[in-house]
């Protein structure tokens, strides 16, 4: 949501405002102490890789702006500070009294709950292309009443505004600005949403391939899951791959078999790519297809994993090394005496507490 209306350059300028806002506080415990006594809320950590990052700063400075003007007026004026710092929460203290951010914040408020909802939803593993138009027609049905509201709201948000204004120089936005732009961002999203969800029939031919499914599949064969699924991809023969599906179904040595790669492996050893062809075609398509953001971000990195270790006092090449020990741990394992031998090379060295870490890597 946040990257299709990034060509809107006022809704680009509120989400970079917006991360400016956590981040100030990310990298000073002392700003953090203030936003504690003054807030009693902590801000969500700012991270580009985290796709629920803006939504949940969203609703935190939404829920807490005042208190966080106040915050930013205690540090800009406590004399605590550096001059950075102070710096810093001045122009803060000006984004947060600034009406056309306030109009974004509500108006992202408005939306991003049922971007959550969405996102929530999808992630179910029972899933059918009745479900996903169901959930998506209710999306596009909450866009269309938030849009829809928005001459009542622009125009109650814009003579609030202009109440305020009086006697400052800066000029806000009228009602029919804003509604234009709130408009344009209700468009754009809804454009997306439709053109990204018009093929959602591949989600349906993975299911199929369950495993933890095999057994009920075997006494009510999915007859309408591989309808889509032809549907979807009709290079595939469907009375051949039905007949290939029900002797998988039936099979209990399949059913030990967990994921479309383990099913594949398993056809691969055995060399039953010719007598299943169609399934093994059907598992390449699955195989290729591109993970989605979510699947990646449940995986632990092995880079932060060795960072919170070591707490970032390596050098880069160690970095590297020690990167590479953990990502081939199952070569290294292999090795015989690999963790004598490394530490016998170490204690050849000077600086024996180098052995000490390198063992505690290892292990």
């Amino acid at each position: 949501m946040q990257q299709v209306t990034s060509h809107i350059t006022r809704v680009r300028q509120f989400f970079s405002d917006l991360g400016g806002i956590s981040g100030f506080f990310a990298r000073s415990p002392k700003r953090t102490n203030v936003l504690d006594k003054v807030v009693a809320h902590r801000l969500p950590r700012a991270c580009t890789v985290r796709w629920n990052f803006h939504s949940c700063t969203v609703k935190t400075v939404f829920e807490h702006k005042d208190d966080l003007l106040q915050c930013f007026e205690t540090i800009r004026d406590s004399g605590e500070f550096d001059p950075n710092t102070t710096r810093e929460a001045g122009g803060f203290v000006r984004i947060l009294e600034d009406d056309t951010f306030r109009f974004f914040l509500e108006l992202f408020h408005r939306i991003m709950p049922h971007v959550d909802v969405l996102y929530n939803q999808l992630q179910k593993r029972t899933v059918n292309s009745v479900f996903v138009q169901g959930i998506m027609q209710e999306f596009t049905d909450n866009v269309k009443k938030i849009r829809d509201s928005f001459p009542t709201f622009c125009g109650e948000y814009s003579s609030c505004a202009s109440q305020q204004q009086l006697g400052k120089k800066r000029r806000t936005l009228g009602p029919g600005e804003l509604q234009m732009l709130a408009t344009e961002v209700c468009d754009t999203i809804l454009g997306h949403t439709k053109q990204r969800f018009s093929f959602t029939k591949h989600l349906i031919s993975a299911t199929l391939l369950q495993g933890d499914k095999f057994q009920q599949y075997n006494r009510h064969f999915p007859e309408e899951a591989l309808d889509t699924t032809i549907e979807a991809y009709p290079l595939l023969n469907q009375s051949k791959l039905k007949n290939e599906l029900s002797l998988i179904y039936s099979n209990d040595e399949f059913k030990n078999c967990r994921g479309a790669v383990a099913l594949y492996q398993l056809f691969k050893q055995n060399n039953l790519q010719d007598t299943f062809s169609e399934t093994v075609a059907l598992l390449k398509i699955q195989i290729t297809t591109p993970m989605t953001t979510d699947e990646s971000e449940r995986c632990f990195s092995t880079l932060k994993r060795i960072k919170t270790f070591l707490r970032n006092t390596m050098s880069k090449d160690r970095l590297n090394a020690l990167a590479m020990l953990s990502m081939e741990r199952k070569l290294v394992k292999d090795i015989p005496d690999f963790n004598h031998r490394v530490m016998d090379k170490f204690a050849s060295l000077k600086g024996k507490i180098y052995v000490q870490k390198i063992g505690a890597v290892l292990v």
